[in-house]
């Protein structure tokens, strides 16, 4: 797509529609902040909270990676060896990195990748609305990446520098770090948002506004700090990042579904194509689909984690849960790659650009 048509038929840089873009970036937002909002009114409300999320969002958050692996034949050939081979060599670790350093080591290493993955989401996900804005980033691309970084980086030192002895009740050891670090990172990013928002009433005054990207930036910077700094509890601040991230991952893949079969079903792979679709009904089924899976394979582990032979072992529910989460960021950073051709074409972006800051290193929306 040329620039001058882009810049006519989606002058804004939308993903897919305005509709679907504000769910995407505001609605998600904002429900992920009204989750925070109501656990730290009312704490002993978290695990209610906490239910919904997972059941409704996290484990289906997951169940629709597996829609992009499993569901037609090509996707399992090309994906094979994620699918059957690599969760048993994450489980082996897992349980390495357990029985040799303690289960505090899983928790804590899973305190650190998950503000990775959901900071590389983003990172990816700001790629993508690059690409369908006809005005690109709109400024430097290398502040726009700083910007987007040091934000969670400021998070991240912060919680460390906190020192909380838990996480999700389970004993976790944070990275030492002094207070003047902490200050210094949020300074550095402080600093850095304002020359970037400097520079988007530059572009806005110029008439090339990407509006698309810069209002997932935005909700991108509030989630990251309030879920990171605002929030005093490390867990209730983790519970508004996560929701704020599955529910983005589900939208997200199912757009991409939707865009492989944009022109119908597909005789070749009529079951995803069909619910690929962006009837309501279609949409629905979709939807029900995911939850069937999930109360089946989150239901059977639910199940199997109380039989005598598991409940004996107080790690069990900690090694399986996290090998998931494990899996799943490792799969992540293997599938969505917006450097392939197949994801831009589905996707419907312009080939990277490999001077681009945004391509160095790529890894997932």
């Amino acid at each position: 797509m040329s620039t001058s048509v882009a810049a006519t038929t989606n002058p804004c840089g939308w993903l897919r529609s305005p509709s679907f873009d504000l769910t995407f970036i505001v609605g998600v937002a904002a429900l992920a902040l009204i989750s925070g909002a109501v656990v730290v009114a009312r704490p002993d409300w978290f695990y209610v909270v906490l239910f919904i999320d997972l059941w409704f969002l996290g484990y289906p958050h997951v169940i629709s990676t597996f829609t992009r692996l499993t569901c037609d034949s090509d996707s399992f050939r090309e994906h094979k060896f994620l699918v059957l081979g690599l969760p048993w060599i994450v489980l082996a670790g897992t349980i390495a990195v357990g029985y040799t350093f303690g289960f505090w080591a899983i928790a804590t290493l899973y305190l650190y990748w998950q503000w990775f993955h959901y900071t590389r989401q983003s990172y990816g996900i700001v790629r993508v609305f690059s690409r369908k804005s006809p005005h690109g980033i709109g400024s430097d691309t290398r502040l726009t990446t700083w910007t987007l970084y040091l934000v969670p980086l400021w998070g991240i030192l912060y919680r460390s520098h906190q020192a909380s002895p838990t996480f999700l009740e389970v004993e976790v050891k944070c990275i030492p770090t002094h207070q003047y670090l902490v200050y210094a990172a949020g300074a550095a990013a402080l600093t850095t948002l304002l020359i970037w928002a400097f520079r988007q009433v530059q572009a806005w005054w110029d008439g090339r506004l990407p509006v698309a990207l810069v209002l997932y930036m935005i909700s991108h910077l509030a989630i990251f700090s309030v879920a990171y700094v605002l929030i005093e509890d490390l867990t209730h601040g983790w519970l508004v990042v996560n929701v704020w991230h599955n529910g983005q991952y589900i939208l997200f893949v199912w757009m991409y579904n939707n865009n492989r079969f944009k022109t119908g079903t597909d005789p070749k792979h009529w079951f995803l194509s069909l619910l690929s679709q962006k009837r309501l009904m279609n949409i629905l089924s979709y939807s029900g689909f995911c939850m069937l899976l999930t109360i089946a394979l989150y239901g059977t582990i639910t199940y199997m984690l109380k039989l005598d032979a598991l409940a004996a072992i107080p790690v069990a529910a900690i090694i399986v849960y996290q090998t998931i989460n494990f899996h799943h960021y490792i799969v992540d950073g293997l599938i969505w790659k917006v450097r392939k051709k197949k994801m831009q074409t589905t996707l419907g972006i312009a080939p990277v650009d490999p001077k681009s800051a945004f391509e160095s290193n790529p890894k997932q929306p």
